[in-house]
Formats: C-alpha cells, sequence, structure tokens
C-alpha cells in the first residue's frame, strides 16, 4: 500500500465556520507531520473561485490555514468543484507517485470531503476516512435537524458502507493512523 494524506479545503477563511475549525486543523497539522516523517505524501486541496468572490485564489481567506504548518514538498491543487478530483491534478499526481490509498481529512464533512471520499473510489483508490478529523458547518444542519457532531457520525458510518466497484473506505481515527 502506498498512501498519501489528502486535506481537503482547511482554508484561513473556513477554519472559523466548521464545528472545532482550530482543534481540526492542529489534528490534521500533527497528521501531515507524521507522514511526512514517514515519506508519506502530504496533498492539500483547497475551493478556488472566480475573481472578486471570497474564493478568489488571490484572497487570504482562500489561503491554506497556517494552522496546517504545509511545507515546500507538500503538493498543492486548487479545485472548483465539491469533487477534488474534478478537472484537477490529483488523479495524475496520485498515478505519477504510485499512490493507492487517500488518508482522507478535510472540510466540510457533508460536502467536499464526501464528494471526494465518493470520487476516490470511483477512481479505484482506497480510502481511509480519518474520523475526527473531517467537520461540518459548525452549526451542523438545523434545517435537516443534525447537530455537528451527528453530521460527522453519519457520514462515518454511511461512507463505511459504500460499495463502490472501484476501492474501499475505512473509517479510523487519527490516533490509529499508522503509516
Amino acid at each position: 500500500m502506498s498512501a498519501a494524506l489528502v486535506i481537503v479545503d482547511v482554508q484561513e477563511m473556513l477554519v472559523p465556520l466548521v464545528w472545532r475549525g482550530e482543534e481540526l486543523a492542529d489534528r490534521i497539522a500533527a497528521l501531515a507531520r507524521d507522514a511526512r516523517a514517514h515519506q508519506v505524501p502530504v496533498i492539500a486541496v483547497r475551493q478556488v473561485g472566480p475573481s472578486g468572490t471570497a474564493f478568489d485564489p488571490d484572497s487570504p481567506g482562500a489561503q491554506f490555514s497556517a494552522r496546517l504548518g504545509l511545507e515546500p514538498g507538500d503538493a498543492l491543487i486548487d479545485k472548483t468543484a465539491t469533487d477534488a478530483f474534478y478537472e484537477t491534478r490529483l488523479a495524475a499526481l496520485c498515478a505519477d507517485q504510485d499512490i493507492d490509498t487517500l488518508v482522507l481529512t478535510g472540510v466540510a464533512t457533508d460536502f467536499c470531503v464526501d464528494a471526494t471520499a465518493r470520487s476516490a473510489l470511483s477512481h479505484g483508490f482506497d480510502v481511509v476516512l480519518v474520523g475526527d478529523a473531517h467537520a461540518p458547518a459548525a452549526e451542523g444542519d438545523p434545517e435537516a435537524g443534525l447537530s455537528a457532531e451527528q453530521i460527522i457520525d453519519r457520514h462515518n458510518r454511511i461512507l463505511a458502507k459504500a460499495v463502490h466497484p472501484g476501492g474501499e473506505l475505512t473509517v479510523r481515527a487519527a490516533a490509529e493512523i499508522v503509516w
């Protein structure tokens, strides 16, 4: 197994908006340090949008969170959709490095993390969803009556049961990740 740590949308403007955002960013940063110590690639993906919007690639809020401590050797990828594979170089980068397993973290659980997990499976990757290293909006989903904790738990359970012909998804806590 050749793995990579994938960090989805842990950006300056999003960290304050997600459930326990600073704690989340710090937990992901620790995973990234450990991954690098074991020569495991770190891939950070960020949401970008048109110039002049909140997701303008040059705006301060669209930058990766400084809490991540990203390093020059980390791969940085911009995306324009919830799926980190859609019209990006993520699949090619993984193929070039013989990566077959993505250790997935980031925000938001019910949007980009979910879409990227499902797409990774369809692209033939195995996925280890770090069950305590992804988060939805801090308020959860009030319209659905779900707290942030319930959204995380629900997605951990649903994605672990997802059936895709390409790959397999398991859920593990950050403390259980062994490179």
